[in-house]
């Protein structure tokens, strides 16, 4: 998957320090995911903007509080930086697994309360798939049934 490979590159990447400040002091940062990035405050605001409002980069830039006329170029330069590309695909991952629990009580929800069989049978289906019981996929075995045979004896 490209998306696997390009995550794999990211996990790969050095740690970078925080900038300094001309008078020798570290800018405001904050220390991000087990130490993996390391992510100014306005970095940080990004990503949990980003991730919040479901994607929406000049959102949260302006939310992170960049320059309103200039959110969608800062937005833009945030989401090539490989750091806050990996910290929105950890805090994704970590939004989609808290909302799992809410979506099987649905899925189950479902399998015995839809009005619709047909529903009730998909839900079902989805559970058992879910549980590692999935049915055997059907595997069309047909020849098209013609057959030529070419003898030369001479």
């Amino acid at each position: 998957m490209v998306l696997s490979s390009a995550l794999d590159n990211v996990m790969s990447l050095p740690l970078i320090y925080p900038p300094r400040v001309l008078d020798g002091s570290y800018m405001n940062v904050v220390k991000v995911s087990d130490g993996i990035a390391n992510l100014t405050r306005k970095q940080d605001t990004f990503v949990e903007a980003y991730v919040a409002n479901g994607g929406k980069g000049t959102a949260a830039a302006k939310e992170a509080g960049y320059a309103e006329k200039s959110a969608h170029v800062e937005a833009c330069r945030l989401l090539r930086n490989p750091l806050i590309v990996q910290e929105i695909y950890k805090r994704t991952t970590l939004a989609i697994g808290a909302s799992l629990p809410k979506a099987m009580r649905t899925i189950e929800r479902l399998s015995t309360d839809a009005k619709s069989e047909y529903v009730q049978l998909e839900a079902s289906r989805d559970l058992l798939d879910r549980a590692g019981l999935r049915a055997a996929e059907r595997i069309d075995h047909r020849l098209d049934g013609s057959l030529s045979v070419s003898i030369d004896l001479g």
